[in-house]
């Protein structure tokens, strides 16, 4: 047999949900008495299994029975649940927007793109080929407005400077890598506190977007070799890392990693990550290495 924790992590302030969660999982399993990692927010019990599919059939069982509930359920492994690096997604993971969504706005087309971002996103289109036809109708964007866009539409998600901030007093690496833009990943991972970023650099011509990218598109598989090159030079096993997104585009480092994380997620990565989180901010994933809330190194 080999030892799990389950990891209950409500909307905060859901106390009642939260203990009623723990009423029903103690109900229906063998699990111990929980410990609270934060008595408004989360907790976790522990139980064992013969290996990691049946405690995901666990999970799945108890996630169906608190359906009704704000709460998202997990399980991961009891050993080795802080990890050495974080490789994060960035729109509509560490940003609660979509950039490319937000530049075409600029100049009315932000309908038109968004459905384009939305189907590539679900896994429907390509990412490669949905950025360069999303990219060809913004071109002459004046290079002004990715300022505007930045300081006016940008809002972090909740919980992102401290999940930042406590990994890397914990002496994690942590890397913010999109298939966005760097005009903003810079911006981004400066604001948060990220170690390093990685993303597409906008092709200007004369202060204006050409439509282009410089150099090959970083999409996909960049962001898995991103996951692979870090973890080397840090001298890290797979399971010693932790990736976070929310689309398609993530999926190969969420699969790779130790711990891949679905946050807020389309239903093709839900589907295949370790864990899921719907109702948690981004603090949800300390709770899930163990950290408990006198632990995080609070930037709000």
């Amino acid at each position: 047999m080999a030892a799990f924790v389950l990891v209950l992590i409500a909307k905060r302030g859901e106390v009642q949900a939260l203990a009623a969660a723990v009423g029903v999982v103690r109900a229906g399993t063998d699990a111990g008495e929980p410990a609270w990692l934060a008595r408004d927010e989360a907790c976790e019990l522990a139980f064992e299994a013969p290996d990691e599919a049946t405690a995901r059939s666990v999970r799945d069982s108890i996630a169906t029975r608190l359906r009704s509930l704000p709460i998202d359920v997990c399980v991961v492994p009891a050993e080795g649940r802080r990890k050495g690096l974080l490789i994060a997604d960035m729109d509509s993971t560490i940003i609660q927007q979509e950039c490319i969504d937000e530049m075409a706005d600029m100049l009315g087309l932000k309908p038109r793109i968004a459905a384009i971002t939305e189907r590539a996103m679900r896994g429907e289109l390509p990412f490669e080929a949905a950025l360069t036809e999303r990219l060809a109708l913004i071109a002459g964007l004046a290079e002004g407005d990715l300022q505007r866009v930045f300081d006016e539409r940008i809002t972090l998600m909740p919980g992102a400077r401290t999940l930042i901030a406590t990994m890397r007093a914990a002496g994690a690496l942590t890397a913010l890598v999109s298939g966005g833009f760097s005009f903003f990943t810079s911006r981004v991972a400066a604001t948060v506190g990220f170690d390093v970023n990685r993303a597409n650099t906008l092709e200007v011509v004369n202060g204006r977007l050409t439509g282009r990218v410089v150099g090959p598109i970083l999409g996909r598989e960049a962001k898995l070799a991103a996951l692979e090159h870090y973890r080397g030079e840090r001298g890290l096993a797979a399971a010693a890392t932790l990736a976070v997104g929310d689309g398609a585009n993530d999926l190969a480092m969420i699969k790779a990693a130790g711990l891949g994380v679905a946050y807020r997620a389309k239903p093709v990565v839900a589907e295949e990550a370790h864990a899921g989180i719907t109702h948690g901010d981004l603090t949800a994933l300390l709770y899930l290495q163990g950290y408990a809330r006198s632990e995080f190194v609070d930037r709000g």
